[in-house]
């Protein structure tokens, strides 16, 4: 495969939300907050257009699932944390070559005004 090919090629999940326990503070892990996710999976679609095969691409249902499941469980103090989990899931799909991944904390404990915090990872097979 093509490097600059399979680049073009992606699977977007944009706004997916948890609530979850993650943080460094006792009153985040306690209660919970949202966290959103978008993540861009880079895969060769080629094959799944030509042969209208599921099988060889990702299913975005199950990706967004997986995605979920992975940011609620066991929490951690570090949205980073989270964010390589989440690549870490999505790269275990195997048609998947490369994820980027931006976990929004919307409600991170800030006493200035903001409008987001997030932070945004990319990853790929070795």
């Amino acid at each position: 495969m093509d490097d600059v090919a399979d680049r073009r090629d992606r699977i977007t999940l944009t706004g997916l939300r948890v609530h979850a326990h993650h943080g460094v503070f006792d009153f985040e892990r306690e209660a919970g907050q949202p966290f959103v996710v978008d993540l861009t999976a880079w895969v060769d679609l080629a094959p799944a257009a030509a042969g209208d095969d599921l099988a060889q691409t990702v299913h975005y249902g199950d990706l967004a699932e997986a995605v979920v499941a992975a940011v609620e469980r066991d929490p951690v103090d570090l949205i980073e944390t989270v964010a390589e989990r989440v690549a870490a899931v999505a790269l275990g799909f195997g048609p998947v070559i490369e994820v980027e991944v931006t976990v929004h904390k919307p409600d991170a404990p800030i006493a200035v005004p903001f409008g987001d915090v997030a932070v945004t990872i990319v990853r790929g097979r070795p």
